[in-house]
């Protein structure tokens, strides 16, 4: 079969020299070339790629001052804003692993990730300090807890006992730092996968991961410049805001928007206007939110925007179609994920297909397979399996787990997809969403699509529900837009709406009209849930 996977064929990708490490690129390289040039944008105030060179320096010296050495951990717990670049490449430089964490974890979550990944410190915000605190006494391995006031209010009063001001931290050590002794191939960071089924896994990228994903993604598919503004809405803790709001933008000499407080319309709508950023990176779900805000009397201007990106979860045709409506800009939508650090299939500026993730990023491959792994024909809905060099290597302390992911030089992601003739791809469902009903298979994303379409409809999630005869069906849990009223009639209403677009035998027979749906911190839905409540 022919592979549509990898064009164009005369990708350039760097060769790196037998000792690399990450922040040569990321710091280093940027220090002479454009120290005046503006790196960071967070609440009104500017740092200039020297200022960030220098506090990522000032950072590694003062974690090494702590006695961390390498291959050793420190958790990031941090909001959006210049500290967590500050930690996140201080610790990268001295060889020191990174570990972005979800800011909204719970305690128990917390816990789990710090005694996992085995953590000596713990870069905090000051906002979250006290959810350290809390669990601090069940983390024995945890020695060190350095507080942040950066993108939160300042910090008033005597610190608790055994924590320190990372700004202090900073401010005492010198701001010039060799990088450590590694090879592409030595761990750089970790990321745990958002646990929508379980405690997270610990995926292990390698210094080379971020270069590669800025390479190919960055480079062939957002054709990223260095007089670009990128603006993320989802979060730096995740793979997908990492690479949209630090790996992509500085490796390219860009300039990135940090937002820390909680993101509204309003808050978002107001930066776009304000900072001016030629792109911005949100889940479907925002983009939905944003599209609710009234047209009536919109104040705001989004006109520097030359295109949105979206993620997370498969972004439904309905909204891109308003989208463009309404703003005359395209939101590429792809797929990506926590083990191959970001996304591997995309749209392209200008050619994007609403209803669908795009086509394969130039240097990764991807094919669609039966449960068996045979390679399938395009038209045929199977499970998504994708190659390229970002992967991470190994999941931490999950032996099984990685091997059932992790098959030589392809990577399971769980997501059954559908390839069309011409190189597109188009989201069918996680493997374990899918649903047999009247003995054929159903995609719940593909019922979704057919609902949103309805002009009351906000958001909408399908899960399967058995019946009287215990048979599988879908059911649909749906998000009203303001001013619109559960009723049965609309129920009904949705139930035909649905049958005119698609099979019918794939229409909900259950609609639950809802105000709010479960989802992980970087928006994506988590249908388990949804499913307990069946």
């Amino acid at each position: 079969m022919t592979d549509v996977a990898t064009r164009p064929a005369d990708i350039r990708l760097p060769e790196l020299p037998d000792r690399y490490n990450a922040a040569m690129t990321y710091v280093d390289a940027h220090r002479a070339a454009r120290g005046d040039k503006i790196a960071i944008r967070c609440q009104g105030k500017s740092v200039t790629y020297g200022e960030y060179a220098e506090n990522v320096d000032r950072a590694g010296n003062a974690l090494r001052s702590l006695g961390l050495d390498i291959e050793d951990r420190v958790v990031i717990l941090c909001v959006d804003s210049p500290a967590f670049v500050y930690a996140f490449f201080g610790a990268i430089k001295i060889g020191v692993i990174p570990v972005p964490t979800n800011t909204l974890l719970i305690p128990r979550d917390l816990t789990y990730i710090l005694r996992d990944s085995r953590a000596k410190a713990i870069v905090v915000s000051a906002s979250l300090l006290q959810k350290v605190l809390d669990v601090r006494k069940d983390c024995p391995r945890l020695r060190h807890v350095l507080v942040t006031a950066s993108g939160v209010a300042p910090l008033e009063g005597a610190l608790p006992s055994g924590v320190v001001s990372f700004e202090q931290a900073l401010a005492a050590a010198k701001d010039d730092l060799d990088p450590a002794d590694t090879t592409p191939d030595d761990m750089a960071f970790w990321l745990y996968s958002s646990g929508t089924t379980g405690f997270p896994k610990g995926a292990v990228h390698l210094q080379h991961d971020m270069i590669y994903s800025a390479e190919t993604f960055g480079r062939y598919v957002l054709n990223c410049a260095e007089d670009d503004r990128y603006f993320t809405v989802s979060p730096l803790f995740h793979a997908y805001g990492l690479g949209n709001g630090v790996f992509v933008p500085l490796r390219y000499g860009a300039s990135v928007v940090y937002k820390p407080e909680r993101a509204t319309p309003d808050l978002v709508y107001g930066l776009v206007t304000s900072e001016k950023p030629t792109v911005m990176y949100t889940a479907p779900t925002f983009y939905a939110a944003l599209l609710a805000y009234p047209e009536e009397g919109f104040k705001y201007d989004l006109s520097s925007l030359k295109f949105c990106v979206s993620a997370g979860e498969a972004l439904p045709k309905p909204l891109f179609d308003r989208w463009k409506a309404r703003f005359g800009t395209e939101i590429i939508d792809g797929i990506g994920s926590t083990e191959m650090l970001h996304i591997f299939i995309c749209n392209i500026p200008g050619k994007a297909r609403g209803g669908t993730s795009g086509t394969v990023v130039p240097g990764y491959k991807a094919k669609i397979v039966d449960d068996d792994g045979k390679e399938l024909a395009p038209g045929n809905t199977g499970n998504l399996w994708v190659s390229g060099d970002s992967c991470c290597a190994f999941y931490w302390n999950k032996h099984e787990k990685s091997k059932a992911t992790f098959r030589g030089e392809w990577t399971v992601t769980g997501d059954r997809y559908q390839l069309a003739e011409d190189g597109f791809f188009t989201y069918e469902g996680r493997s374990d969403d899918m649903l047999k009903v009247s003995g054929q298979w159903v995609s719940p994303a593909e019922v979704e699509a057919a609902i949103m379409e309805h002009p009351a409809v906000l958001e909408a999630a399908v899960v399967g529900a058995r019946d009287e005869d215990e048979l599988i069906k879908p059911r649909a849990f749906v998000i009203l837009k303001n001013g619109r009223t559960p009723s049965d009639a609309l129920a009904e209403e949705l139930k035909r709406h649905v049958k005119d677009r698609i099979a019918p035998y794939k229409y909900p027979r259950w609609i639950e009209f809802v105000t709010e749906l479960p989802k992980t911190a970087t928006g994506k839905i988590q249908r388990y849930k949804l499913r307990e409540r069946t």
